[in-house]
């Protein structure tokens, strides 16, 4: 077994990303080590590395991973050494009254807190997510790592993680889209081509992508939109109306998150409509909602978290979609870069110039 692996680590807000020799510990009870063979740059961990969503520096970077198993604890079950998996960063934990009742996606300890990691000269990392695995090495419990078809290429596999079932989940599951609605998605970046192409697969009656990106909005017809508007243009409220007779969408899916997305979303949707809330808003962030409207139009308003994924069921579909041609994540992956140049992958994700970059380490 190795002694040690390289993983990137940012040790205070907006410092650099570091590349580091980690010490690698003995497995224990039911984890997992998995040899990472592609991560994918994610909005969240810039959320973390810039401080913005937490401040327990170091962090160890990284939460879309996909891999092969290496070696599991004593207590592991339910995949094998050798198996290709990817980890889920939220997994139900079987015990609580939700997960009792049959309700996984209501567990309160879907996020798994994973140990904090012993850096190379002794200061305990935290892990983004549960998983920080910007790495050549991760170790999870073996329960977040979910078998997938090894036909599936690493660079495709690390979407799984977190972008694509984040997206296509709130339109599946969250937002339960049906064969009669018209659907909007606000946000045409990662999570966003994905909450589209889940509309498309749930068969919505009109998608339509909203972004202030015309190389976005492309890829976004390309993954099912059948209307675009781009809101460095027009404002969407008169586009929306005028396609959905009059009324508003029946689901809006607000990819971006924050105030004003939010009071974009709920303008423009219908009587009776789900509002999803996708898109992480920053910590402070606060939208009025008129209430007496509220009332008299009906409808919720939902917060998507991972998609209300099931893991073991949904990340095997999503897999099983690309490989049978109906969703095509190959146009996901702008670039692939080695684990040294991560940070010009996160460059290229803040500039709006890459849809989702990879780690091949």
């Amino acid at each position: 077994m190795h002694e040690h692996y390289r993983g990137a680590v940012v040790r205070e807000a907006h410092g650099p990303l570091s590349f580091e020799d980690i010490p690698l510990r003995d497995l224990t009870g039911d984890e997992a080590l998995i040899r990472v063979t592609a991560c994918g740059l994610c909005h969240s961990d810039v959320h973390f590395m810039h401080g913005t969503s937490g401040t327990d520096f170091p962090y160890l970077v990284g939460h879309e991973v996909a891999g092969v198993v290496e070696a599991l604890g004593p207590d592991a079950t339910g995949v094998a050494p050798g198996e290709s998996v990817v980890v889920a960063p939220m997994v139900a934990c079987r015990d609580c009254k939700h997960c009792r009742s049959g309700r996984p996606e209501a567990c309160a300890s879907k996020l798994p807190r994973r140990p904090e990691v012993t850096l190379g000269d002794g200061a305990a990392a935290t892990p983004v997510l549960g998983v920080g695995g910007l790495a050549e090495r991760v170790i999870v419990p073996a329960r977040q790592a979910i078998a997938i078809d090894p036909r599936v290429p690493p660079p495709i596999a690390a979407l799984l993680g977190c972008g694509v079932p984040s997206g296509f989940g709130a339109a599946v599951n969250t937002a339960e889209t049906g064969p009669v609605d018209d659907v909007v998605v606000i946000g045409c970046g990662g999570v966003g081509i994905a909450a589209i192409a889940g509309a498309a697969y749930a068969r919505a009656r009109r998608i339509i992508a909203i972004d202030t990106n015309p190389g976005k909005l492309a890829v976004a017809e390309r993954f099912g939109a059948t209307h675009l508007i781009d809101a460095s243009q027009e404002g969407p409220g008169d586009r929306v109306r005028g396609l959905t007779d009059g009324l508003g969408a029946d689901v809006v899916l607000d990819a971006v998150g924050g105030p004003a997305t939010f009071a974009t979303a709920d303008g423009l949707r219908a009587p009776g409509s789900r509002l999803v809330i996708v898109g992480a808003p920053e910590q402070g962030d606060v939208a009025e909602v008129p209430l007496r409207r509220l009332f008299l139009t009906g409808g919720s308003i939902r917060v998507s978290i991972w998609g209300d994924c099931v893991a073991a069921r949904d990340l095997p579909l999503l897999a099983n979609l690309y490989l049978e041609g109906r969703l095509p994540l190959d146009e996901y992956v702008s670039g692939t870069f080695e684990l040294a140049d991560a940070q010009k992958g996160y460059d290229r994700l803040l500039a709006g110039e890459a849809l989702r970059s990879v780690v091949v380490p």
